[in-house]
């Protein structure tokens, strides 16, 4: 046996495929059911897609969905504790009250600031976590563990469990696909989206915009049809001449496959990325047309068109790397008005144009749409003991984040933090209890969906999770 042929399956997808060939033969593997335990338990399925919406450098919740009262009236006051809180700049000012005017939304009253105008509207939809925690106020680690349930780099994302799972749905196009912010990658970077010791076709695969939204899409040098054709005719021709000579290869016919999927692939990624078709009222409605929103509406359009087309788990990010000035981030160390301002006028109008589209498409029903954050924000001002300055510092003891969609609850929220937003009080949620909520609604027992790794059965949520059955419909 040569010593291609004594590649292992995990070592072929680690050598020499690359661009649109590692991304043809990571949804091949799916297609295939090479990826999940077909024997995994199956429980009734609410959602058959998701979106995620993830926002980097942790966005407020008692400026955005956490109305507090008596933050209000307790402006300007010191906190009463003896505790030192796990904060990053370690900065304790005075209490301060919501820079956004909170309103009672749609039928169900929630409570929602105008952050979010746009959204705001869709409240009926909404189901709020307003308990969430985490197990770390820094940004890299809490980002890891909103994403793996874990801190630290080397564990798969939720989107590649989910891949791994339940498998794709088509045969063109990868099961997880992510959508960075235009400005940059998340601090993280792939580890964010990692198939980590699972498969590898399990991985998030990154789509850009452009003529090229995967690298190495077409080649190099243009070439008319027929000759395409004649090319690929002359490969497979010399790969089938050597199988015969050297004996059935799987490698080798991985390989072929690979690349009779990569030819479809190059029909099906221009045609899901071309929004030209979209009528000018949907374009519009997504602020395709305005500076602004044009990133994140071009974004949230494809996510939906991704989704329609039997992507699994699309994952969009808003805000870039943390570092900068000023932040490309939902960072607000310096002044909360201003750098949320910014980063909600960037996609409210976009991601409250995804959740009517989903629903006036008959999609929101089995579609899951997530709206995360690492942590949330301190109610207390980042500045000295005696000032009430305009920045908060990272809160990982209490923050919101919202879902909607397939199998939920719309109109309501649960869990609480205490009168001024500071920790979780009633039904706290940390991430396992969030991950394992999502594969409930997928029809997945969280614990059940498992990879042996290094002697442990490795799962999403580690050894801990409870399903947040107060949400679900």
């Amino acid at each position: 046996m040569n010593q291609i042929s004594r590649r292992s399956r995990r070592d072929f997808l680690n050598w020499g495929v690359n661009g649109l060939g590692a991304t043809a033969l990571a949804a091949m593997l799916q297609a295939d059911g090479q990826a999940g335990d077909s024997a995994l338990p199956k429980l009734a399925a609410k959602a058959k897609r998701a979106i995620h919406i993830c926002l980097i450098g942790g966005m407020s919740h008692v400026d955005s969905f956490d109305y507090k009262p008596e933050l209000t009236k307790m402006h300007g006051k010191s906190l009463q504790t003896d505790e030192k809180p796990d904060i990053f700049f370690g900065k304790v000012g005075q209490l301060r009250k919501e820079d956004f005017e909170f309103k009672a939304r749609g039928e169900s009253g929630l409570m929602i600031s105008d952050m979010f105008p746009h959204i705001a509207r869709h409240a009926d939809d909404l189901t709020i976590l307003r308990s969430m925690e985490s197990q770390s106020a820094n940004h890299t680690p809490g980002l890891f563990v909103a994403n793996s349930g874990f801190e630290f780099n080397g564990y798969p994302s939720m989107g590649s469990w989910l891949s791994y799972g339940l498998g794709a749905e088509t045969e063109s196009l990868p099961a997880y696909v992510v959508l960075n912010d235009e400005r940059g990658a998340p601090n993280t970077g792939a580890s964010t989206w990692s198939s980590a010791f699972l498969p590898s076709d399990n991985q998030g695969v990154v789509l850009k915009g452009g003529d090229q939204p995967v690298r190495d899409l077409f080649p190099a040098l243009k070439l008319d049809g027929a000759a395409d054709a004649a090319t690929r005719q002359f490969v497979n021709a010399i790969n089938q001449q050597h199988m015969q000579r050297t004996g059935e290869d799987a490698i080798l016919a991985g390989r072929i496959k690979s690349y009779e999927l990569a030819a479809k692939m190059q029909m099906s990624i221009p045609v899901v990325a071309d929004i030209s078709g979209e009528t000018q009222a949907v374009q519009e409605s997504y602020g395709i047309n305005q500076q602004q929103t044009a990133d994140m509406g071009r974004r949230c359009l494809l996510g939906r068109r991704l989704l329609e087309r039997g992507v699994r788990f699309v994952q969009l990010f808003s805000g870039g790397p943390i570092a900068g000035s000023p932040r490309a981030s939902w960072d607000a160390h310096e002044n909360v008005k201003d750098n949320h301002t910014l980063e909600a006028g960037r996609i409210d109008q976009p991601v409250a144009a995804l959740l009517q589209d989903l629903k006036q498409r008959g999609m929101l029903k089995d579609t899951l749409v997530l709206f995360t954050t690492e942590f949330g924000r301190t109610p207390f001002a980042q500045s000295d003991a005696d000032q009430v300055g305009p920045g908060r510092d990272h809160n990982r003891y209490g923050f919101s984040c919202w879902m909607a969609g397939a199998g939920l609850k719309p109109g309501f929220a649960v869990g609480e933090t205490d009168e001024i937003g500071w920790k979780a009080v009633e039904r706290p949620i940390p991430w396992h209890d969030f991950h394992a909520t999502v594969l409930h609604l997928f029809g997945i027992d969280h614990e059940k969906l498992t990879f042996y790794h290094n002697g442990i059965q490795r799962r999403l949520t580690n050894v801990h999770g409870d399903v947040v059955s107060e949400i679900l419909a």
